[in-house]
């Protein structure tokens, strides 16, 4: 009998991260940028269907941090 060969290069990749290895767009950058800070980075690599690597990379890459933006705490009711 003969082996049978498996190729990574031949399995689909999941939707979420469908564009991992593939180059940043414009539009994605801006995305990544307008969410940086605001969102997790979880959540950034599911909406651009990127890995959480691949956005903490390109976020490093550009210069950005995707630290939440510390929030003045609530101001309590009197």
């Amino acid at each position: 009998m003969g082996k049978t060969h498996f190729h990574l290069n031949n399995i689909a990749k999941p939707k979420y991260i469908a564009k991992s290895g593939q180059p940043w767009t414009s539009t994605e950058v801006k995305q990544l940028k307008s969410m940086g800070g605001k969102v997790p980075t979880r959540v950034i690599g599911l909406k651009l269907q990127r890995p959480v690597a691949g956005v903490q990379a390109k976020a490093q890459e550009i210069g950005m941090s995707l630290k939440p933006i510390n929030k003045s705490p609530r101001s309590k009711l009197k």
